[in-house]
């Protein structure tokens, strides 16, 4: 039975010998996505089966990826007992998860070793979106995803979307090339860091606010989220559907909708530049802050002595928010700042 289905599959259940709507459709096909170990006994039967029968080849590209051995790099066999049930890791952890995690880190012909814990983080990880995703929708009172004019985008607005948007260009060029863990990586650095952890707080206060701010936060919010969704949905189909249709959609389906493109308009480098360089002055205070036991609830007078003082004066209310700053004074000396005030080294900038 194996040899017979694998060498026949590709046409046989499209109909042939007939010459079906199916066959002519459907075959050939794309890609064959298969491990390494059965690329005589399976792939090779497929090809010449396909070429003597219909003459045509089956495929045009043969992804091969590696083996799930366990954690001790033992191949999986019922002798051992080695071997994962995956309907208990779904009903533990999720299916998303378990498909998240054999596609993290997982390079083209190498064999990866199976771990729970890995699960456990990817688990972890679909929890981090599911509550930044209610976050965001308790928040919004907009009906329609779609970006704003973007001369009404604050610096932290400009820099998001221009971070989703190199996010939208890789992992376009890597699932092109068959790098599904390195895209696999980029979308989770892009949502756990960038996303969840910078932006969302960076735009919490506009929603406190009446009036254009607020709503341009919403719509950024919302744009960024739906679309970072459907570069997701392909690793993890369920969360990411779930989620795109409580947020503001188009269409019936997020596995229907198109998949995002790269915008030329949407680029920012100097936005990405200032953005970064507050981040890492906010990480330094943070940094010297714990190193000296200060409690967050503690809030200190902050000088900030730079050459881009118009940067960092734009930037005040993040200082208040997330350094725990009580009063930011921007200037471009040391004039007046106390001899005892402690320093924090960062790019473009010494905080005092």
């Amino acid at each position: 039975d194996t040899w017979f289905s694998s060498a026949l599959w590709p046409f046989s259940t499209l109909g042939w010998p007939d010459k079906t709507e199916d066959l002519e459709y459907f075959y050939p096909t794309d890609t064959l996505v298969t491990g390494y170990d059965i690329i005589f006994f399976w792939v090779a039967r497929m090809m010449f089966s396909g070429l003597e029968h219909t003459g045509d080849v089956p495929f045009k590209h043969v992804y091969i990826h590696g083996l799930v051995r366990d954690s001790q790099g033992r191949k999986m066999s019922k002798s051992l007992g080695n071997g994962i049930d995956p309907l208990e890791i779904i009903e533990q952890y999720g299916a998303d998860a378990l498909r998240f995690t054999l596609a993290t880190g997982n390079s083209p012909g190498n064999d990866m070793r199976f771990y729970m814990e890995r699960v456990e983080s990817s688990r972890n990880f679909a929890n981090k979106i599911w509550n930044a995703s209610r976050f965001v929708l308790m928040n919004l009172n907009i009906d329609k995803c779609e970006l704003p004019d973007l001369d009404k985008l604050m610096p932290e607005d400009k820099w998001i979307l221009h971070a989703y948007n190199e996010v939208v260009k890789g992992v376009t060029e890597n699932l092109d090339k068959y790098e599904l863990g390195i895209a696999v990586s980029k979308l989770y650095d892009f949502i756990w860091d960038s996303f969840c952890d910078w932006y969302i707080e960076l735009v919490k206060p506009r929603f406190s606010e009446e009036g254009e701010s607020n709503i341009v936060a919403q719509q950024v919010l919302t744009y960024v989220l739906s679309n970072t969704l459907k570069l997701l949905h392909p690793f993890m189909p369920f969360i990411t559907e779930e989620i795109w249709q409580a947020l503001p959609h188009d269409g019936e389906s997020i596995m229907i909708s198109d998949f995002p493109v790269y915008s030329e308009a949407l680029k920012n480098e100097s936005a990405e530049s200032d953005m970064l360089m507050i981040m890492e002055s906010i990480k330094g205070i943070r940094n010297i802050r714990n190193e000296m036991n200060v409690p967050p609830s503690k809030k200190c007078k902050l000088y900030i002595v730079t050459d881009n003082t118009k940067v960092f004066s734009e930037a005040d209310r993040f200082y208040v928010k997330l350094a725990s700053a009580s009063e930011v004074i921007v200037q471009g000396d040391k004039a007046g700042i106390p001899e005892n005030a402690v320093s924090v080294a960062a790019p473009g900038a010494e905080l005092l």
